[in-house]
């Protein structure tokens, strides 16, 4: 999956299958450097490309070369799955942001499954912007409540508890989910009665700048375009800090639950993730409390959303403290239960080479990345660590919830 090495990139998809001597011909603004695809085969995703333009323009003939040199040649292996009528309600929580939240709206409620109800929690709003965005897409099933606590998680925990149907999914107000994300998050569900959680690609919707280029190199929210599945009864071989790898099971702008499995183990910890603060860390614990609890996750390429980055230094220099807060957030609570600590422990030479993985990653990123020493990124993981042991005493204190990372009743061990 290479990267353009200069903003701005155009950011557009491709099918690989379309015939014809100019399908797959670019024009697009002469100001355009190059251009980062999306490249679906037979409308599955299968790889991100970028293909170098010149004046703003690509020929389908070297279009089709970059495909064959960077994602290899059609292998013609994708399923179709069955498709789901199964109810969906999809949460986003908010608080603020009334333009962006208007263009994730849009999105979903323009996406091709049948029976999709929208709930938008305002968070602590400080204005009506919000309900007056979601008022506006009422007749096309979008429900606006007020949540007078603030936090991401405080906000998913009350759209979980407002949602009515079996499966429930997640996104962000700076989000677009593609229009088959709904019903492929359906399809999977359906076909596969013991998946738990699923997760998908947070593919950059912009690159305009070279902060959002390089949040793209950074962040790395993107697995791949291979399906995966996840349990303590069948650990991966390539993640050798698995079942704690930050990220491994994909991110909270794109996930979706079952209602019942997700309520049974104690919703969102609302000590974690943003407007707490921690800042982060909500998704990643969510996710290992569900496979610690013996449950079966999984991230598929169909279901995948496009994000838009944070555009300057100041706001990505804002994101990567957060992000580094939540990693000591998380690290802390595994700290802090025995069963999980214990599991853990045996997985500290391996966590520590990932952490230099990480920083080696982010140090590379690009001139967006402003520079910042190892020091400063462990000094925000201390941070977010003393955050959390503050946080979570005073989310018990108001009676949120701050659900064990262990479940005693249902917890797995692993040998690994």
């Amino acid at each position: 999956m290479e990267l353009p090495g200069r903003a701005p990139a155009w950011v557009g998809r491709v099918e690989r299958r379309t015939d014809g001597p100019d399908a797959l011909d670019l024009s697009v603004d002469p100001r355009y450097l190059a251009a980062r695809l999306l490249v679906t085969a037979g409308g599955v995703p299968a790889g991100l490309i970028s293909v170098g333009l010149t004046g703003g323009r690509a020929t389908t003939s070297t279009v089709r070369a970059a495909i064959e040199e960077q994602l290899g040649p059609d292998t013609g292996e994708e399923q179709a799955l069955p498709p789901s009528v199964e109810p969906l309600t999809v949460v986003i929580a908010t608080r603020g942001r009334a333009e962006s939240l208007r263009t994730s709206i849009a999105a979903v409620v323009a996406g091709d499954h049948p029976a999709v109800t929208v709930v938008v929690v305002d968070n602590d709003p400080p204005d009506e912007s919000t309900r007056l965005v979601a008022e506006e897409f009422a007749d096309r099933g979008v429900v606006y409540v007020r949540e007078r606590r603030r936090g991401l998680s405080v906000g998913r925990n009350r759209g979980l508890r407002e949602a009515v149907t079996r499966l429930v999914a997640f996104t962000d107000d700076d989000t677009e989910v593609d229009r088959q994300w709904a019903g492929r998050i359906a399809a999977v569900f359906a076909a596969e009665p013991d998946l738990a959680c699923l997760s998908g690609p947070v593919i950059g919707a912009v690159l305009e700048t070279e902060e959002q280029l390089a949040a793209e190199r950074a962040l790395v929210w993107n697995r791949g375009f291979e399906a995966r599945r996840y349990s303590l009864a069948d650990p991966p071989a390539d993640s050798a800090i698995f079942p704690f790898s930050p990220g491994l099971f994909g991110i909270g702008a794109n996930f979706a639950v079952r209602a019942d499995v997700a309520r049974a183990v104690g919703g969102f910890d609302e000590a974690l993730g943003a407007g707490a603060p921690t800042r982060g860390g909500e998704d990643c614990e969510f996710m290992v409390r569900l496979v610690l609890a013996g449950h079966r996750v999984g991230y598929d390429p169909g279901a995948f959303v496009w994000h838009h980055h944070r555009s300057s230094p100041e706001e990505l220099r804002s994101q990567l403290r957060g992000y580094s807060m939540g990693l000591g957030a998380f690290l802390t609570k595994i700290a802090l239960d025995p069963r999980a600590g214990a599991m853990a422990a045996k997985r500290i030479p391996a966590a520590f080479a990932q952490f230099r993985q990480i920083g080696a990653r982010e140090s590379t990123a690009g001139e967006g990345v402003a520079a910042g020493s190892l020091g400063e990124r462990l000094a925000w993981i201390v941070d977010g660590g003393s955050a959390y042991v503050r946080g979570r005493r005073a989310t018990r204190r108001v009676g949120g919830r701050v659900p064990r990372l262990s479940p005693v009743n249902s917890y797995v061990t692993s040998d690994r």
